[in-house]
């Protein structure tokens, strides 16, 4: 059964990469990425090796301990990353749970992320080459390294099955588990600056983390080394025991999960409440922008974004208080918030790709794309307009420059309005595999991930392009600290937006009216 699994798991990548000749060529991308990271790595501790065992056994631990903790964060962040073998699809079969743990256990080293650790993991050997004893049991501790990666990783994934079965309950663990991770350069520096001597706090470190689960198995070598065999012996008892833990909890909340009905209910509202559609006329492009806007709160693909587009600038703010005052944190704020303005308004260049089969009810009841685009685009500048404002006010009352303000405003609004005329553009010509209805936001679907990249650049360039005079402008007002050219970034931003808006969504509903059942069918392939 084991077998036979790991050779289900080939045969669907396999002819996954037959249905998208993308998808193959992504693949191999990251498989050549892959391996020259792994290249990178075996270089690297080969080159370790020449160290004494203290510094070996110090890196070792603490790079060890990091992707174990990788492996537990990255399920909850980018939930359904890899699920060829979803084990829900074999909730009909009757098949042993241990031949699925372990079947499903093999499968997942059966990819680029988990050949790279298990290979990774047992390279650690090569920086044991001057002590021959401790390399061949970092062999098996790298293999056991590996092993507890994974089934951490495929136990947590159960746990927030089962435990939290609820969807909505799992996308906002991971958008919330997703800001940490944005502002993990601020908390790095911080934390570097507040520790004195690396030298002696890293070891120190290494030697805590080492009596944990997450350190113990990776440190077993560096014991040996030492000739510390009780510690060696007590550390992979410890590393055995995480292991039989975890495979315990795997066990058991696959178990539940597999015959626990997910949750799908949504929130109850009373009678009579329409919310956003009572904000908007009776008319088709007043249906859009209320509906667009409803989802842009209740549906976490775009809340997401929502979400993460207003902290960006403050990662600029960390930037600009290490490079100077309160003018430094004032222009971080103010370009700040035009990137997050694009950040929302881009986001509907995919929205039809996003909408998948309930897009059809656009076409059924015979939506024009004047008003389709009209009513998408107003969804989103209700959002990115304020926010981006509001930035550039704060920013200019930190920089103490009220010349700044009509600077950062020209941007903005520049932003805004040209970001919104090229997103109608390209939602209404392009449309890529996001995730679907349902679907954690954070999901990577297969398909053409490549092209996808490709069209976000190109928007990106056009973008860039669009908005270059408002941002020369601007740039040159600050830089100079002439009003006139600030006062001119604020005119030629409200002039170009509105022009480039107007026709971008004409453009685009030009092309929507006449793609319309072509782009349903796109997005409707898979269902």
């Amino acid at each position: 059964m084991v077998a036979h699994l790991v050779r289900l798991k080939l045969t669907l990548l396999r002819n996954s990469l037959k249905r998208s000749p993308w998808q193959l060529v992504g693949l191999i991308l990251g498989g050549l990425y892959g391996l020259g990271v792994l290249v990178m790595i075996l270089v690297g501790l080969a080159a370790l090796g020449m160290a004494e065992p203290d510094l070996i056994g110090t890196v070792i631990v603490l790079a060890g301990a990091a992707v174990t903790l990788g492996w537990l964060v990255i399920p909850v962040v980018a939930a359904g990353l890899d699920m060829t073998l979803d084990p829900a699809r074999f909730t009909t079969y009757s098949i042993p749970m241990k031949s699925m743990l372990a079947g499903l256990l093999v499968g997942s080293f059966i990819g680029i992320p988990g050949a790279v650790t298990l290979v990774a993991s047992v390279g650690t050997a090569a920086s044991w080459w001057r002590h021959p004893l401790a390399a061949a049991v970092a062999v098996v501790c790298g293999v056991l390294g590996a092993v507890t990666c994974i089934v951490a990783s495929r136990a947590i994934t159960a746990a927030s099955a089962s435990l939290a079965s609820s969807r909505r309950f799992k996308d906002v663990s991971g958008i919330v588990l997703l800001i940490p991770l944005m502002f993990l350069g601020p908390i790095i520096s911080g934390v570097s600056a507040g520790v004195s001597d690396f030298r002696e706090y890293l070891p120190a470190l290494a030697n805590t983390v080492s009596w944990t689960p997450l350190g113990a198995i990776w440190s077993v070598p560096a014991d040996v080394a030492h000739g510390s065999y009780g510690a060696a012996g007590l550390k992979f008892l410890i590393a055995l025991a995480t292991i039989a833990a975890l495979a315990w909890a795997w066990k058991a909340c696959l178990s539940r999960a597999l015959v626990t009905p997910a949750f799908a209910g949504g929130a109850r509202r009373g009678g009579g409440k329409l919310g956003f559609f009572n904000w908007f006329p009776a008319t088709a492009t007043g249906a859009v922008a209320a509906r667009c806007l409803t989802y842009w709160f209740r549906d976490p693909r775009y809340s997401a974004g929502l979400l993460i587009a207003p902290l960006l600038p403050l990662i600029f703010v960390f930037a600009g208080s290490q490079a100077g005052g309160g003018s430094a944190i004032g222009l971080a704020l103010g370009f700040g918030g035009a990137l997050a303005a694009f950040l929302v308004v881009w986001s509907i260049s995919a929205d039809i790709s996003y909408d998948n089969t309930a897009f059809a009810l656009h076409i059924a009841t015979g939506v024009n794309g004047l008003a389709d685009r009209t009513g998408r685009a107003v969804a989103a500048g209700v959002l990115a307009l304020p926010l981006g404002v509001l930035y550039a006010v704060v920013g200019a009352i930190f920089a103490g420059d009220i010349g700044q303000l009509p600077a950062t405003l020209g941007v903005v609004l520049g932003v805004v309005g040209s970001g919104l005329g090229l997103s109608s553009v390209f939602s209404s010509r392009f449309t890529s595999n996001v995730p679907l209805p349902g679907d954690s936001p954070m999901k990577t679907r297969p398909g053409n991930g490549l092209s996808t990249a490709l069209i976000q650049l190109a928007g990106f360039a056009g973008l860039g392009v669009l908005v270059l005079p408002e941002l020369v402008l601007a740039i040159v007002g600050i830089a100079t600290g002439q009003l006139l050219y600030s006062w001119l970034a604020l005119l030629v931003g409200i002039v170009l937006g509105a022009v480039f808006l107007v026709v971008g969504i004409r453009q685009g509903a030009g092309i929507y009216n006449k793609r319309a059942p072509e782009l349903l069918l796109a997005v409707s392939v898979d269902r």
